[in-house]
């Protein structure tokens, strides 16, 4: 069974943490499943940085890889019984309203002017989306990397919203060092782009040498040539094929979008405020992940033991790295369902 097609909920006049008013709040979301009459077998799939809703979908395109094998029929997150949705971030690039969306007031698309976000707006909207679908508590959030920093702001901000979160190579924080430097450094390489023009670049063509070789950083950050060479064993070959899947990321995703997303991040700290969670709590880190190696997970698992949470922690051992959550699903698939049965 595949996802759904994209649908959109709108939400007028959204008021944002800075105080500012977003006068509308488009989040589009693709769904997979059959909602139950009782309307409480929803569980929520938010997606990483730079995918989108397509995560769910077979193949789909993800940095993570596709969590088709996470999420489908009989699957972790079985959908014979449950009714996933994954919505695509207020910000990002995926049918949601972003800096390519026009603003009302200039009728002209928002560019840099878009407001700062926080990850509480981001779930902020996603809360309107499933009150909106009338579910009351959602049995689940699981989701890898800025997914997991949403599944952790959730079970902060809404603790009666779900029964369990299960974070994937991810953090309950990141310092505030990591991201300014992730700010500057994005801006730093856009603005090196002769049609970047602070941010309006929507009439010059767009920025896409400069997104594509922000996302082969990435994507080898990630782990991308251990799996290339899978299959291959010639550099060059290797480097032309990270190269052409980031080239077609850089044509679907908005340069704006990763800046606001990376500017949400600043102060993103849910550690202080973990004795308010109230639901059951896996946290997957990726043996051979840079980003969020598993030599952060005692300090994690601690700090929720002492605020009383019922946490559980597994290690996926996988030699692609921050893919891993997706590539090498089989390898956690079986623990993610153990826990999902439990709740």
């Amino acid at each position: 069974m595949s996802a759904t097609e994209l649908k959109t909920f709108t939400t007028r006049d959204f008021r944002l943490q800075s105080g500012g008013v977003l006068p509308e709040a488009g989040i589009a979301y693709r769904t997979v499943g059959t909602l139950s009459p009782d309307r409480d077998n929803a569980v929520l799939i938010p997606h990483g940085n730079t995918s989108g809703p397509q995560m769910i979908e077979p193949g789909g395109s993800t940095g993570e890889g596709s969590w088709s094998e996470i999420v489908g029929p009989g699957k972790a997150v079985d959908t014979n019984r449950f009714f996933a949705i994954c919505p695509n971030m207020l910000g990002s690039s995926y049918g949601s309203t972003n800096g390519a969306s026009i603003d009302p007031a200039t009728g002209k698309p928002y560019g840099a002017r878009f407001p700062d976000l926080t990850v509480s707006d981001i779930v902020g909207t996603q809360k309107l989306l499933i009150d909106s679908l009338g579910i009351k508590q959602l049995v689940a959030i699981v989701g890898p990397s800025y997914g997991g920093f949403q599944a952790f702001q959730w079970a902060v901000n809404y603790p009666d919203m779900m029964r369990g979160i299960a974070p994937v190579v991810t953090a309950p924080l990141v310092p505030r060092e990591r991201s300014e430097g992730n700010v500057e450094r994005l801006l730093g390489s856009l603005s090196k782009d002769p049609n970047w023009n602070g941010g309006d670049y929507y009439d010059r063509g767009g920025v896409k040498e400069a997104m594509t070789q922000i996302r082969m950083a990435t994507l080898k950050s990630y782990g991308i040539e251990t799996r290339l060479k899978q299959t291959m064993s010639d550099p060059a070959q290797i480097e032309a094929a990270v190269r052409d899947e980031s080239a077609r990321w850089a044509e679907s995703f908005d340069a704006n979008s990763l800046i606001i997303l990376a500017k949400a991040l600043r102060g993103f700290d849910v550690t202080k405020q973990f004795d308010r969670i109230k639901a059951k709590v896996l946290f997957v880190l990726s043996r051979t992940d840079k980003l969020f190696p598993p030599d952060i997970a005692p300090g994690v698992m601690q700090g929720l033991k002492a605020a009383g949470v019922d946490a559980d922690y597994f290690l996926l051992d996988s030699e692609l790295g921050h893919s891993a959550s997706g590539l090498d699903a089989h390898l956690w698939a079986p623990r993610l369902k153990m826990f999902m049965e439990g709740l």
